[in-house]
């Protein structure tokens, strides 16, 4: 049977505030972009931050430390807390919600929710689920798919058709207990990278960005967005 498939979500911070508050999220804190990578740029982010999503490209030599990390992290284990809410890619382009998810659910606490919220209800529903079954039942959810589909229409750029190969891949970055995880629904388990808090978050968020960028120095195709407390 074939995986199903979505469009992809574009990059875009007003469309992914859109559809998480279409979801029943209040608009209490907003995804935006970060300009760029030095103190400066990072300085005019509002803050606090809770969460930072990466898109990136997915090239060979990506996949190839991504197979390296993931043969290393298998003998080495990780202590990764219980607390991490943690959902597998099973539907094809399908990255942009799942790294939504993975921003959302790992901030319950900070964020505010509508009484018939449909991202909360699923979050419930999910919250004792492995994130394999997180993963089927969010092949079932028709309120996220159709949140989902009508947002991937909505960005500035056509959205490409449901089987064009779309190389580009989001990521999140939570911060869960004082430690920086990242999230990849394409992974076997979150990647535990260092030691952070509330205010040294974004920073933090963005050296292991850096990393990302550094291991392809060619590619100019990075996004990074950060989800902000509303500061009007």
């Amino acid at each position: 049977m074939d995986c199903p498939r979505w469009l992809p979500l574009e990059s875009n911070p007003e469309v992914m505030t859109k559809f998480v508050n279409c979801l029943g999220m209040r608009p209490t804190w907003q995804f935006g972009d970060v300009y760029g990578l030095d103190p400066e740029l990072l300085s005019m982010v509002p803050r606090p931050v809770c969460a930072v999503l990466l898109l990136f490209p997915v090239t060979e030599k990506y996949e190839a430390f991504k197979q390296e990390e993931e043969e290393k992290l298998k003998d080495q284990r990780q202590d990764v807390s219980p607390d991490v809410y943690f959902i597998k890619q099973t539907i094809g382009n399908a990255c942009g919600t799942i790294g939504l998810i993975h921003a959302v659910a790992n901030n319950q606490a900070h964020l505010d929710f509508e009484p018939d919220s449909a991202l909360k209800k699923f979050l419930e529903q999910t919250s004792k689920m492995t994130p394999e079954e997180r993963a089927a039942f969010l092949e079932k959810d028709e309120s996220i798919r159709v949140t989902h589909e009508s947002s991937a229409q909505e960005g500035q750029t056509e959205a490409p058709s449901l089987d064009e190969k779309v190389n580009l891949h989001f990521i999140a970055f939570v911060n869960v207990g004082g430690q920086l995880y990242e999230l990849d629904g394409r992974k076997p388990f979150p990647i535990l990278h260092r030691k952070t808090s509330e205010d040294t978050f974004l920073e933090d968020a963005i050296e292991v960005c850096k990393i990302f960028m550094a291991r392809d120095p060619q590619e100019v195709r990075f996004t990074i967005i950060a989800l902000s407390k509303d500061s009007y």
